[in-house]
């Protein structure tokens, strides 16, 4: 994010605009947090340990990329430009790596089901990101805006018919999120309460505290969350009676589990450094660890090399190294580089005005980082 004066017709000078560091070191931390739990995933099974870490990441860290990605998006009536992005940023990437996950599960699993309606993995975010900035501009015409997407979010959870073709239950589940950020943004709540900038001790001794807390609580009560099958209540991707939330107040522990996440997200960025870091700069290209680290740990997933692994103390550390370490690589100037033309496409020939895919000197990271200008580079065409 950048702030600032914008220049005038009338020749005044104005100051640069500045880049605000925490939204960068948001979407980092925020991005490792989503390596972290997939990287974790198949260690659950052997280890409580493992799975309260794994809960507690769920629980907040797709809701804080949705505030954070709400944030930056605008209610206004798109504009080519805009309209162009949704399709450059958003749908052509997503059908590539839709092309190359059922390319990849053809070679390694010997079958693959080509079925764009369903996203594979995590391509699912991709979606939930061009619906929600889709329906954004209506959803602000309303009074209320969060309520009404708090109850639809209640609601879908009800509704057997609505499920994760193109990942729609995920979507409305997590819509409450995304409204909260655009929220927080159109009426200047954290510039009133000055919390870009200022991070105020008991703040963050609070939400040391409500981490502190929320750890505990999945650790030990563990065996709980196993029975009642929590991990699946916390990808909002599945209708209650389809987790055996078959009672009527099923849509309570929708309602409780936004309440938790929305705690434990406020608390998040409570903790998140405020100054600017070496890594900093890394959280403006978060869609390329979100789109590449799947790949990485594929050969994890699939040989199972992390399940009966012993000892089971050393090998969570060991994955919470290497979810670090693969976040900080694939963000870095190489791999951005190489990897440019699948993950930041622009195909000319798919519009009528050609001139709508030419890759701006700023432009925004599909979940609303708004980039410096970068020196010119050759782009290939298509």
């Amino acid at each position: 994010m950048t702030t600032g004066a914008v220049g005038t017709s009338t020749g005044a000078i104005t100051r640069p605009r500045r880049r605000v560091p925490l939204w960068d070191n948001a979407r980092f931390a925020c991005i490792v947090l989503v390596v972290l739990g997939h990287a974790t995933q198949r260690l659950t099974y052997d280890s409580d340990f493992a799975l309260a870490l794994y809960l507690l990441v769920y629980a907040f860290h797709m809701p804080a990329f949705a505030i954070i990605s709400g944030y930056f998006s605008k209610s206004d009536s798109p504009n080519r430009r805009q309209m162009a992005r949704v399709l450059t940023d958003i749908v052509v990437p997503y059908v590539i790596f839709e092309g190359l996950w059922t390319l990849t599960k053809w070679i390694v699993e010997g079958q693959a089901n080509p079925n764009p309606t369903q996203p594979s993995w995590t391509l699912w975010f991709l979606l939930a990101l061009a619906i929600f900035r889709l329906v954004l501009p209506y959803l602000a015409l309303l009074r209320w805006p969060l309520v009404w997407t708090v109850g639809i979010s209640i609601l879908v959870g009800y509704w057997p018919n609505i499920d994760s073709t193109l990942s729609l239950s995920r979507t409305l589940g997590l819509l409450p999120f995304f409204t909260l950020g655009w929220w927080l943004r159109h009426h200047s709540i954290l510039e009133k309460l000055d919390l870009l900038r200022r991070q105020r001790w008991w703040v963050r001794i609070a939400a040391l505290g409500t981490f502190a807390v929320a750890g505990f609580v999945a650790w030990f009560f563990v065996d709980v969350w196993r029975a009642v099958n929590l991990r699946e209540w916390l990808f909002y991707d599945a209708g209650y009676a389809a987790l055996g939330g078959t009672e009527w107040w099923a849509g309570g522990v929708r309602l409780g589990l936004i309440v938790i996440a929305l705690a434990l997200s406020v608390a998040f960025l409570a903790l998140v450094p405020r100054g600017q870091h070496r890594w900093t700069h890394l959280g403006q290209y978060t869609m390329y660890v979100y789109l590449l680290h799947s790949f990485v740990l594929y050969p994890f997933r699939e040989t199972g090399i992390l399940r009966d692994a012993e000892p089971t103390w050393l090998w969570l550390p060991a994955v919470i190294v290497l979810s670090v370490l693969i976040a900080l690589a694939l963000a870095t100037a190489p791999v951005r580089r190489i990897l440019r033309p699948l993950i930041e496409p622009r195909p000319a020939w798919l519009f009528d005005d050609p001139t709508l895919a030419g890759r701006e000197g700023h432009r925004n990271d599909p979940t609303g980082s708004r980039r410096p200008r970068e020196s010119p580079r050759p782009f290939p065409p298509g």
